[in-house]
């Protein structure tokens, strides 16, 4: 076989194989966390404004996490309920919430670093461990879940000091929802209002 028709055949068979051939794995999971921890790091020492850190928390948020899928479980049963345009108008209002609520939390590490300690799986997903240092308070575990389910590796949910992401915006939107009497448009009015 001469060498052009091996490559031919060796891309016939790379474009035929199984995805899981590209499948998320530890290596690339510990990666992606690797990458946030490291963009997170360079923000909170870059010495930057609030509001110039919460930009770049808002982009991180949107490069590293699955931003559609947490914002569907964040609005929960109610989503069934609401227009395609409410649902856009929603995730985008909830990125920016988010990243200015959880941009708060990662400026507590100013002068201390997030360090990846571990990576397992666990069922269609990884966990990544690490460890948070901050000046005059003890190391607390941040952990990230992974996955590649959109097509790209993200992480879905993270746990800071054993509090679940997902769980806690659930709670949230719906005690928000439930002030509005249900109004969504309302609440997304006053995501864009949060800090």
């Amino acid at each position: 076989m001469d060498r052009r028709k091996f490559i031919i055949g060796a891309g016939a068979v790379l474009a035929t194989a199984p995805q899981a051939l590209w499948a998320l794995n530890e290596s690339r999971a510990s990666s992606l966390i690797n990458s946030l921890v490291t963009d997170i790091n360079r923000v909170i020492a870059s010495g930057k404004g609030e509001s110039a850190m919460y930009r770049d928390f808002e982009r991180i948020f949107q490069r590293y996490s699955d931003t559609s899928y947490i914002a569907a479980y964040a609005l929960g049963a109610d989503g069934r309920r609401a227009s395609s345009a409410q649902k856009r108008a929603f995730s985008q209002a909830f990125q920016g919430y988010i990243s200015r609520k959880y941009g708060k939390r990662f400026r507590e590490f100013i002068g201390g670093k997030l360090e990846v300690t571990g990576v397992k799986k666990v069922k269609k997903w990884y966990e990544v461990s690490t460890i948070a240092y901050l000046k005059g308070q003890s190391p607390f575990e941040v952990t990230f879940l992974v996955s590649d389910r959109s097509g790209r590796d993200l992480f879905f949910n993270m746990f800071i000091e054993g509090v679940n992401l997902l769980l806690t915006e659930r709670t949230e939107i719906g005690s928000i929802l439930d002030s509005k009497r249900g109004d969504i448009d309302a609440l997304i009015a006053e995501l864009h209002r949060l800090s």
